[in-house]
């Protein structure tokens, strides 16, 4: 399985986000964004928990120096609840159950809205890479 992947609208097959690294193990999760100082415009964290929920899906923003958009995503591929999260905030909450969590830049909040059904697809690498 790839280690990244393209989100896109699963209904025009839009491109939302080029580059999503695949975040399901624990040191994955437990790194995050933390002391990175900041991102690709199209690059993130796709973030994999193995139930969907409000509690395990949640956030804090300790250590991130940089504000980001936060996409809740339940078990279906819809959209749940999509917000800014700031640097040094001690948690955020989805506003329903959820079992993907999508940080990545801000303006990922100008192409993805909170009803939107998402689609993760594999990115193939490059030949001889």
């Amino acid at each position: 399985m790839s280690e990244w992947r393209v989100i896109r609208q699963a209904s025009t097959g839009e491109v939302v986000l080029a580059r999503a690294k695949w975040c399901q193990d624990f040191w994955c999760k437990f790194r995050g964004l933390q002391f990175r100082r900041g991102l690709m415009e199209d690059e993130g964290l796709l973030f994999v928990f193995k139930h969907q929920g409000v509690t395990e899906t949640s956030i804090h923003m300790f250590f991130v120096f940089f504000s980001i958009a936060a996409v809740w995503i339940n078990e279906d591929g819809v959209v749940v609840d999509a917000r800014l999260a700031k640097p040094w905030r001690p948690a955020y909450f989805p506003a329903q159950p959820a079992r993907y969590l999508i940080e990545a830049r801000p303006s990922l909040l100008e192409r993805v809205a909170v009803g939107d059904r998402l689609s993760f697809d594999e990115q193939v690498p490059a030949p001889g890479v």
